[in-house]
């Protein structure tokens, strides 16, 4: 049986995007990272994000000015002394935030790492904004980490303060424009940790076909909520545990039983 949904007081204020390629927003970055991506990586931590996640570990990315402002030659300088370990061992991974809050400077940068070091590129999103651009946008992107929050519309908004569809819009364009996806899911008890929910949204994860390459089941943990306290903000999820390493293999049972990989 599916959980009533935890009931919130939460509005949150949301913030535009920004559309200059010259410049963007930097809140850190990340140069040995194994979770974000194949092999190692060079993360870049894109600051803004229009979804208000109650498990986010990164509260302090939400906002798009809180980030160091950085040109595309600074983000180049940053890989360049890595870029032939990268080339072999990983590649970079553009995360956030949510990246696509800055959708010309991540393409700007995205292009010229492309051109000038020849990396696997890599896109962390929950792809609600991907409306905002056209198809050739996604050129350099080698592989899209796309992160459904939940396949229940009702229970995302409540989840993320934000629409579900579009993030179901973006996987289905994924597949047409031939581009590689894995499949991110956050298991959070109470909220994302119905069978029922997971089998759905598995059904729906298998019919994307052969361009979901991986579903990865990432667990719950308390790791940001001092982030939420240092913010003056209510973290609704104290309560909430982290989930059995039981519990998470029965999730991935559950994909793999619809012939997904699943870690």
């Amino acid at each position: 049986m599916t959980a009533p949904l935890p009931q919130t007081q939460f509005e949150p204020p949301l913030c535009d995007p920004h559309d200059a390629a010259c410049h963007g927003f930097l809140h850190s970055l990340e140069s040995g990272a194994a979770v974000d991506g194949p092999g190692m990586r060079f993360v870049f931590f894109l600051s803004g994000c229009q979804f208000r996640c109650l498990y986010c570990h990164n509260p302090d990315t939400w906002k798009l000015h809180n980030g160091r402002r950085v040109s595309v030659d600074d983000l180049l300088g940053e890989v360049g002394h890595l870029a032939r370990f990268l080339k072999f061992a990983g590649g970079v991974t553009f995360s956030g935030g949510e990246p696509m809050m800055q959708a010309e400077f991540v393409n700007a940068t995205a292009r010229a790492i492309k051109e000038k070091y020849g990396l696997h590129i890599a896109l962390d999103t929950q792809g609600h904004l991907h409306d905002r651009v056209a198809d050739d946008w996604f050129d350099p992107i080698d592989l899209v980490m796309l992160d459904i929050k939940h396949i229940d519309p009702a229970r995302h908004q409540a989840l993320t303060a934000q629409a579900l569809q579009p993030t179901l819009d973006c996987a289905e364009r994924m597949v047409r424009l031939g581009k590689q996806m894995r499949i991110r899911y956050v298991l959070v008890p109470g909220w994302t940790d119905a069978a029922d929910e997971i089998a759905r949204m598995a059904d729906y994860v298998a019919g994307l076909g052969s361009s979901v390459e991986m579903v990865e089941v990432l667990p719950f943990h308390q790791l940001g909520q001092s982030k939420w306290a240092q913010l003056g903000m209510t973290y609704h999820l104290e309560n909430t545990p982290t989930p059995t390493p039981d519990a998470a293999d029965a999730a991935r049972e559950i994909f793999r039983a619809r012939g997904l990989a699943a870690c």
